[in-house]
């Protein structure tokens, strides 16, 4: 139900006081000085406050772009504790070039500008970065909280990403790298290369293994902690699985890494070791990551689909291995000459 009142001060001013009353919500009420004013306001009320939006207006008058990062930093992301440190520190940027702008307030063109300022310092895959932890913040807030009726993330575009980086070994440079992973003054650099290589396990992955992860019988490790935060299942097979035998027999009892630092409480740092190893055998703009894009590549160029290379990485889609797609198109040829042999004849 909704009513109009007319007063008239003493000055002459005439001035008109809405009010909507709906059975259980809140009387709203708001002064105008034009009494159609007052009827569109009345009519824009009901309005919304049937279709539930009227209060998430007003909850985004009353709180800050701050107060929405602090109450998801402090109740959400401690359920991210992977994510936690980048994108704690992703928020808090946001939270230090707009925090004190009331959430009806932060727009679009807003969130433009502080992006466009972004990109003066960071890549575009890192602007995407701290665009995505600002927009999961909003979806908390528009569907959990009932902040906002929709979140202005969606309204901007993202820069767009690089193609991603494609580099691995040729067949010379790897075999200077194992050459020289041989000679490292380090014991464990070489089986690890090995085990990246023919696992294409990431860096973290191969470094937290623990000896009950592996099962040299059954010739698999199962990685318990990953990106995708997923189990994963890893086939051990021929070089790789031979050194990783060998290693077994000579593994320290008083640690349960495979690759323990001298403390024994945490796995060894073979970046060092490493950087060495890539100067010895005169290989540049090489990083320890790129070897699992040579795990990626070597499976392209020997007849793997995406979907298989996807498997062996631990990827729940085939977008982060589309780059690989050019290695496999001799691969690709064969399967559609041998559909068209099949079905049409030699």
């Amino acid at each position: 139900m909704a009513s109009i009142n007319k007063y008239v001060a003493g000055s002459g001013k005439t001035t008109y006081r809405a009010r909507v009353r709906l059975k259980g919500c809140p009387v709203q009420t708001a002064t105008f000085s034009r009494l159609t004013d007052a009827k569109k306001w009345v009519q824009d009320t009901e309005s919304a406050i049937r279709e539930g939006r009227h209060f998430r207006t007003s909850e985004a008058k009353r709180h800050t772009l701050a107060d929405l990062v602090d109450r998801y930093v402090k109740d959400v992301l401690p359920s991210k504790p992977k994510q936690m440190k980048d994108q704690g520190h992703q928020l808090r940027w946001w939270k230090t070039e707009i925090g004190p702008y009331l959430l009806v307030d932060v727009t679009p063109a807003v969130l433009v500008k502080c992006r466009d300022e972004l990109g003066k310092t960071r890549a575009p895959a890192t602007v995407v970065r701290y665009m995505a932890a600002l927009s999961h913040a909003y979806t908390i807030a528009v569907n959990e909280w009932q902040w906002l009726e929709d979140s202005p993330v969606r309204k901007v575009k993202k820069p767009k990403e690089s193609r991603g980086r494609v580099r691995f070994l040729d067949d010379d440079e790897r075999v200077r790298l194992l050459q020289a992973s041989r000679e490292s003054g380090n014991s464990y650099l070489h089986v690890c290369i090995i085990l990246a290589l023919s696992t294409g396990m990431r860096k973290a992955e191969l470094m937290g293994l623990r000896w009950p992860d592996v099962n040299l019988k059954e010739q698999f490790i199962i990685l318990h902690k990953t990106k995708n935060g997923e189990r994963r299942r890893v086939p051990l097979a021929g070089y790789g699985l031979e050194l990783l035998k060998k290693h077994s027999k000579v593994r320290r009892l008083d640690s349960d890494f495979l690759f323990p630092s001298a403390a024994l409480n945490k796995p060894v740092d073979l970046r060092k070791p490493f950087e060495n190893a890539l100067r010895e055998a005169e290989i540049n703009d090489f990083r320890w990551h790129d070897l699992r894009h040579c795990t990626a590549s070597y499976l392209a160029m020997n007849g793997a689909s995406l979907a298989e290379i996807a498997e062996v990485l631990g990827h729940k889609t085939l977008q982060m291995v589309k780059r690989y797609a050019h290695l496999s198109e001799g691969h690709v040829s064969r399967v559609v000459e041998s559909m068209n042999s099949k079905i049409f004849g030699s």
